[in-house]
């Protein structure tokens, strides 16, 4: 349903209702079918599963309160915000792995990165030390975060930085986190860093777009708006294609040159 964005009332109601379904469990007391459900709202861009969202970030299963907190950072609600900072509990001293298991004890980069699109400015105190954490991606999450909190370039020269890293996962991930943020000085450090040409097109693409949303919003909002009639209908039309024109800077079409080189 989420994949194929089903997004009806009757769909949407029972994706919340598989959020407290008790009948799909794993051997160790997982919830999948409470996961894939959770996922699924998140893509289907209905903000009446929220609170049950919400409440799946109290779930025993690490899995659930993983794909719950995607799902609220996709929906961009921020009645959320108190809920996902609750889960930074304890700080980087709490953040330690599960014995026995793969992960840590919560999805602190998940929780991290919604915090970060959410502009969750009063986490910024409950983020900066994660930069200090012991796993990679939990240090990339911080970055990218901060860098969407408070506009500081050290963070983004933070991911662009990883990009020399030794390990292709962790470049990948700093690759779509670059993406994320569109930190545009990064782009050549993307272009030619060890990962596929794929990742790295993907990545240049976030910064492309972010840099022309920002662009479009500056320029709207310094032309002055005029009443459109019938006679200057054409003029207005070509005077928006020159202003499109002029929304390309010298940066974008840096980028534009860059990713044509990695086709």
């Amino acid at each position: 349903l989420g994949r194929f964005r089903v997004n009806i009332p009757a769909a949407v109601e029972g994706l919340i209702a598989a959020l407290e379904d008790e009948s799909d469990r794993t051997e160790d007391g997982g919830y999948p079918l409470r996961r894939n459900a959770a996922r699924a709202l998140g893509k289907l861009e209905d903000k009446k599963a929220v609170p049950a969202l919400i409440k799946c970030l109290e779930s025993s299963d690490y899995y659930v309160r993983e794909a719950a907190a995607e799902a609220l950072e996709m929906l961009g609600d921020h009645s959320c915000i108190s809920a996902l900072i609750k889960l930074l509990d304890g700080g980087v001293e709490a953040a330690v792995l599960v014995p026995g298991k793969p992960h840590l004890v919560q999805p602190y980069e998940d929780i991290i990165e919604a915090l970060g699109t959410l502009q969750a400015r009063s986490a910024i105190p409950l983020i900066k030390p994660f930069i200090e954490h012991p796993v990679e991606k939990v240090q990339y999450a911080a970055a990218r975060a901060l860098y969407q909190l408070t506009g500081e370039a050290v963070y983004g020269e933070y991911l662009t930085q990883a990009l020399d890293g030794d390990n292709l996962q962790l470049r990948r991930s700093a690759l779509m986190d670059l993406g994320a943020i569109g930190y545009l000085p990064a782009a050549k450090a993307i272009s030619e860093t060890l990962a596929e040409n794929s990742m790295k097109l993907i990545a240049l693409k976030g910064l492309l777009e972010h840099h022309l949303t920002i662009n479009s919003k500056v320029k709207s909002g310094a032309t002055p708006r005029r009443r459109q009639t019938q006679g200057n209908a054409h003029q207005e039309s070509q005077k928006s294609k020159v202003e499109s024109q002029l929304l390309l800077s010298d940066e974008a079409i840096e980028v534009m040159t860059l990713m044509d080189s990695l086709l």
